[in-house]
Order: C-alpha cells, then sequence, then structure tokens
C-alpha cells in the first residue's frame, strides 16, 4: 500500500499524507519522511508500535528464553494503554487513542476519545506508579466516560 500511496502524493493527488516512519525505515524510504508526529500533536491509538512475543504458558524453557527481550517500562505502558482501549470497547474501528511513557519514574497516560469527524473529543491524563499500569487504564478510561466518552462511543454504535 506506501508505493501507490506514494505515487499518488507524487502525482499531486495529495497535499500531503501521513504514514508510519517505522514502516518508511523498513522499505529503505526513510528518505521519503519529511516530518514526524510527536504524541502531544496526534496521540497513537493504544500498544501502537509495540511487539508481542506469546508463546504457551506451559513453555517455561521459552519463557526463560524469551524473558531478555522483555522492557519492563514497555510493558507497563503497553498494559495501561490496552487497559484503557478495552475499558472503551476499542477495536480498529473506533476513534480513541492512547500514550503513555514512563517520566520520573511515573507512568503518565493520556488518552482521547473523539467522533468520526473529530468535533466531538474528550481527552485526558492521569499519573502513577508502573506497577498500577492496568488500573491506571482504566482509571482514565471512566474519566474520559465521565467527560461524554460514552456519549460519543454510543453514537458511533460501541456499547461500553
Amino acid at each position: 500500500n506506501v508505493q501507490p500511496r506514494l505515487r499518488k502524493l507524487d502525482e499531486g493527488q495529495y497535499a500531503a499524507i501521513v504514514l508510519a516512519a517505522a514502516g518508511l525505515k523498513r522499505l529503505d524510504l526513510s528518505e521519503r519522511i519529511a516530518s514526524t508526529l510527536a504524541p502531544r500533536e496526534s496521540l497513537p491509538a493504544a500498544g501502537q508500535g509495540a511487539i508481542g512475543i506469546e508463546c504457551l504458558a506451559d513453555r517455561v524453557d521459552l519463557i526463560e528464553l524469551m524473558a531478555p527481550l522483555n522492557h519492563p517500562d514497555t510493558a507497563a505502558c503497553v498494559s495501561a494503554e490496552r487497559a484503557m482501549s478495552r475499558r472503551l470497547a476499542g477495536s480498529c474501528q473506533t476513534p480513541l487513542g492512547g500514550y503513555a511513557q514512563i517520566l520520573n519514574g511515573q507512568l503518565s497516560l493520556t488518552g482521547f476519545v473523539a467522533d468520526l469527524e473529530g468535533t466531538l473529543f474528550v481527552q485526558a491524563t492521569l499519573t502513577g506508579s508502573p506497577a498500577d499500569a492496568e488500573k491506571i487504564g482504566v482509571a482514565l478510561a471512566e474519566e474520559l466516560l465521565a467527560q461524554g466518552a460514552g456519549k460519543i462511543l454510543a453514537e458511533l454504535g460501541v456499547l461500553v
């Protein structure tokens, strides 16, 4: 999908295009990256960019082998983001985003819910211990619901 989109951009069919920088780099197209969006400019989907590896729970040998690949801060961030998304019944079709990061030993999670046009928009941020990542995610979802996210999601046919 990248090449046709870039061709359309080059032909002037688009004024601009937003693509994943990681994908362009993977395709050796780094020179096509004109600018990047910081999370404060455009919150990503929950868990965006994280890589997960799964194995059977009874494969202790594999769990031990893969343990050095785990990055605890990233795991906490993704856990918080996914907990928020789950509580809001998020899917690929739901206009919501979440971004967590560890700052000064604290997990900070920002999330939003919007309608499809972007005219209705609620956003909030919560901070706490990385050990409480899932609780922070659920609490942030509850805060968004209190701000009106439930109404926005209901209008989209999403039941929370």
